[in-house]
């Protein structure tokens, strides 16, 4: 049972509001912020700004340091701190030094690096540590579902992001798909893009829309990997995707039934080519996932179409889906439904959202649902 007060809750509470400033910014590490509080008194404040860079904690105890000595003070931070040497060296060792009495998180770090191991190196030093519970770690845990996913399994989280009807289609009979949603979604989704690792389509999809996948909105400080799902290596090489690369990185994720030449030569043209194993599509996508992951993929966004949609839904690997849900109409027995596959048989075996938002962008009406926590 956690013993934080409700000053304790509202500093951790700053601690992830300043966490977020870094998101797409700080792949493939997770986003974490923190700050230095005496006397009730803010002493100073950070957050992991980019992939490198120094960490969060790091960052508030030099803010604080600059106006004096912080000794004594209590540090609080959105994510246990790292005891480990990477591209920094441990934040626990900052932490020791500056004379820190009090050490408050948010959540926990699960990869194996860390998994407590941080807290615990505070404690044998004498810092007393307290960790949140409750709603307070759920915030903290939710904003780094990516980190933890790939922490724990080695595959990247999956957004699942589509635009439908009222009726629940994605096209119409004749496959024509633009635009369902507003203007003010499109954009949104491209903010999705730009905040994710990689977004991903179906080889139906880059054929019939010649897409670009990348993101176009102002202020942009990270362009996505872009992901085509095509077993027989069929992406034409004149494409806006592969003519991108390798400036704008492409990756093609093939089956073992694509020709060598047609590998070759999108590996030439500046793909990376991945082949996935398997008996049947769903393996395939958890095959691709383990080697995207090992490559470093925290995140994917996924935008269909409904045949690779589904896929991913039969393999069991969409961790949050995003509907547009616009106010059209369209009919037909042959319009396309948002997830295809194999499906489930009986609706006891349907996959239960465990929360369900929904927000009004423009003339679109935005659901967003939960599938896993991390």
């Amino acid at each position: 049972m956690s013993t934080l007060t409700a000053a304790d809750n509202d500093h951790l509470g700053r601690c992830i509001e300043l966490a977020e400033f870094g998101l797409g910014r700080v792949h493939p590490n997770p986003m974490v912020g923190a700050l230095l509080v005496r006397d009730e008194k803010v002493l100073g404040e950070g957050w992991h700004e980019e992939c490198g860079g120094p960490h969060a904690e790091v960052h508030a105890i030099a803010a604080a340091s600059a106006a004096g000595d912080v000794s004594g003070a209590t540090l609080y931070v959105s994510m246990e701190p790292c005891c480990h040497h990477g591209k920094t060296p441990p934040c626990t060792d900052a932490i020791i030094a500056a004379g820190i009495a009090r050490v408050v998180v948010g959540s926990d770090d699960p990869s194996a690096k860390a998994a407590g191991r941080g807290l615990g190196i505070l404690r044998d030093e004498g810092i007393e540590v307290d960790v949140a519970d409750g709603e307070l770690a759920a915030r903290a845990r939710l904003i780094n579902q990516a980190f933890r996913k790939h922490a724990r399994s080695g595959r990247p989280w999956v957004l699942f992001k589509s635009a439908m009807t009222l009726d629940g289609k994605v096209a119409t009979r004749t496959g024509d798909s633009q635009w369902i949603s507003d203007e003010s979604s499109r954009a949104r989704a491209h903010r999705w893009r730009a905040s994710l690792d990689a977004v991903a389509v179906g080889i139906g999809t880059a054929l019939a829309d010649d897409p670009q996948l990348t993101s176009r909105v102002e202020s942009v400080h990270h362009q996505p990997r872009r992901i085509v799902f095509d077993s027989t290596a069929r992406l034409p090489l004149d494409s806006q995707l592969v003519r991108a690369a390798p400036e704008a990185a492409l990756t093609v994720v093939v089956s073992r039934a694509a020709r060598r030449s047609a590998m070759e030569a999108l590996a030439m043209a500046g793909a990376d080519v991945l082949v996935a194993t398997g008996e049947n599509e769903p393996a395939r996508v958890r095959s691709a996932l383990d080697q995207l992951g090992a490559k470093g993929i925290t995140s994917i966004l996924l935008e269909g179409g409904p045949h690779l949609a589904g896929t991913f839904l039969d393999a069991g690997e969409i961790d949050e889906v995003r509907l547009f849900l616009a106010p059209l109409l369209l009919g037909g027995r042959a319009a396309r439904d948002p997830l295809e596959g194999e499906g489930v048989e009986r609706i006891a075996e349907a996959l239960r959202a465990l929360t369900l938002d929904c927000e009004r962008v423009a003339d679109d009406l935005l659901i967003s649902a939960r599938l896993r926590e991390w």
